[in-house]
């Protein structure tokens, strides 16, 4: 795979098989502090003496010469001595804009402990300020004022062998909502999680905001708002914006899969099913938490010893990401043999006026697949004023699992955790809502009201749980297990499509490389140290299935792991020489 940098950059073509294990060479046109100012050749104190003399650097850094495994040390306990995790961040970034190697490494050498940092929960803080602590331009944000030129600002990006790009309208910000021109910091970090996870050079990601405006009352008073300071453009014009930006991406990067991150329910689905066929696309919110959540809940049977065709699942919430799982989850359970008639029963849907029932006004059309019948209600003991009452909901149909993707923090009261526990042995109950301050329910709450039988996954981290003399680790449904995975298996394959079939196949292997070491702690997923190898093990499944099915290349077991070695970029300096 190439990565080419636009020709104003100076920066010359480089093959990433050269630079994987920093064997390999780059002939390099910049000389002096132009290259110093390149975060993808400057490597600081680690240029050798040999390459000071050769690219114009002597006198430009002090005498010693450094590894990169020095320099690492060296950022990782200046980022420690920060005890705010905004901060954090902050002085992450300031690595990564005058040094991308040695982040990534720092990155991927602490990625348990940066996970939380460069992504959420702190991420979600740097959205909110983001025009108040706006340092440099990354990636590129597209507006109303570029209608008609479009693929000439995509054109703009500064590489030109785009293969990730993650793109947001920044309307649902992880839980906070519309935050303008600020939601960039989502794909910004969900491609630093591509790289660090998924070995996919950073000059083959490409991170964008669709800046259509925002509703949201408090930027645009704000003088520093740096967005486009209007409201949101909606209907045809929006849909006419988003029609030109998918052509620009067909167009200027045609080998690309695109990522569409954090838009409004409605708009999620729909644009979702309009051009998933068009270009490898996916939804992370949608179907990158619905694969993590099935992975979670597989992985949880194998501790409860409930096979899931046996069980009930009750989700409150019934938006993108809860639709999204139970998408998912009837897939999985007509997988386990079930007909559709009584999957309909095994998995109840609520949202905020209750279980979704024939005779309600539901106006989301994505919903109506999970409507029960009058009749499904009675044979659960479940009038229509009883079926708007979580707990009522939970006493009568005595689910398996409840996973909360709702937004509501404490929707999981005392009284519904202990009526899940009342019903089964081994409940598995996942708040899922995030950030940490929109969980339904504190983990050690759900630990203590089920006195330890409670199996549990979160969607934002918390620290393990101690309780009644033992240990409880909670488990974070991050999407990051599954998106890496899934985006570089359709790359590997070259998939023209992503699959309903390729995320299913990415949810069932998470779950099965969970150990049982982890699973006897009451853990649900591997070690986010793990992430590199769990994200290869996902890709080379996803791209088997994607030939499987025909929507991309059939290679060998061989051909594969070939294809991955070639790509999978692992961060280390390569041999610089003048060109």
């Amino acid at each position: 795979m190439r990565a080419t940098l636009a020709e104003d950059t100076r920066l010359e073509t480089f093959d990433i098989r050269d630079l994987k294990h920093g064997g390999g060479k780059a002939a390099v046109k910049l000389r002096g502090r132009d290259v110093l100012l390149h975060n993808l050749y400057n490597r600081g104190t680690a240029f050798t003496q040999t390459e000071r003399d050769a690219l114009g650097l002597q006198g430009l850094l002090p005498e010693s010469v450094s590894t990169l495994e020095d320099q690492a040390k060296r950022v990782h306990g200046f980022i420690q001595q920060k005890t705010d995790p905004l901060e954090k961040l902050i002085g992450l970034d300031a690595v990564e804009m005058r040094n991308a190697v040695l982040y990534y490494r720092v990155l991927c050498d602490h990625i348990e402990e940066f996970l939380p940092v460069v992504y959420t929960p702190t991420i979600g803080l740097a959205c909110q300020r983001f025009s108040r602590n706006f340092r440099r331009g990354r990636g590129l944000w597209i507006t109303p004022e570029h209608r008609g030129k479009v693929a000439q600002v995509l054109r703009n990006a500064p590489y030109a062998d785009v293969r990730l790009i993650v793109v947001t309208d920044n309307e649902r910000i992880l839980g906070l909502g519309d935050l303008g021109a600020g939601g960039m910091g989502i794909p910004v970090g969900k491609l630093a999680l591509y790289t660090v996870g998924a070995g996919l050079h950073p000059s083959t990601c490409l991170p964008i905001s669709l800046d259509v405006g925002t509703d949201n009352e408090e930027l645009l008073a704000d003088p520093l708002y740096l967005g486009w300071r209007h409201r949101r453009l909606r209907g045809p014009e929006y849909d006419a914006l988003v029609e030109e930006f998918v052509a620009g991406v067909q167009e200027v990067f045609p080998r690309a899969v695109l990522q569409w991150e954090d838009f409004k329910k409605n708009n999620a689905f729909n644009l979702l099913d309009r051009y998933r066929e068009r270009l490898p696309s996916f939804n992370d919110d949608i179907q990158g938490t619905a694969a993590v959540a099935v992975a979670g809940l597989v992985a949880a049977a194998r501790i409860s010893g409930v096979p899931m065709g046996e069980q009930r699942f009750l989700l409150l919430g019934a938006g993108a990401a809860g639709v999204g799982i139970a998408r998912l989850l009837r897939s999985v359970l007509r997988g386990e043999g079930l007909s559709d008639e009584v999957i309909r029963e095994r998995i109840a849907l609520m949202d905020s006026e209750g279980l979704l029932l024939e005779g309600r006004e539901i106006r989301d059309p994505q919903k109506a697949e999970f409507v029960w019948t009058g009749e499904a209600a009675q044979r659960n003991d479940l009038t229509p004023m009883r079926a708007r009452s979580l707990v009522e909901v939970v006493k009568a149909y005595k689910p398996h699992a409840l996973v909360g993707t709702s937004g509501t923090p404490g929707a999981f009261s005392e009284a519904v955790v202990r009526a899940m526990a009342a019903g089964v042995e081994r409940p598995a109950i996942f708040p899922m809502s995030n950030p940490t301050h929109y969980s339904e329910a504190l983990p050690s709450d759900v630990i203590a009201w089920t006195n330890g039988k409670a199996i549990i996954a979160t969607g934002s981290p918390f620290d393990p749980v101690a309780f009644d003399g033992r240990t409880f680790p909670i488990s974070q449904g991050n999407n990051v297990y599954i998106f890496p995975g899934v985006g570089l298996g359709a790359i590997l394959s070259e998939a023209r499509t992503i699959s309903d079939e390729m995320l299913e196949s990415a949810s069932r292997t998470l779950a099965k490389l969970t150990s049982e070491a982890r699973l006897a702690e009451g853990a649900l997923f591997p070690r986010f140290s793990e992430l590199r190898s769990v994200s290869a093990e996902i890709a080379l499944e996803v791209a088997r299935e994607a030939g499987r099915s025909g929507i991309g290349k059939a290679f060998s077991d061989d051909e594969l792991r070939a294809r991955l070695e070639q790509t999978f970029w692992n961060p280390e300096y390569p041999e610089l020489e003048l060109a």
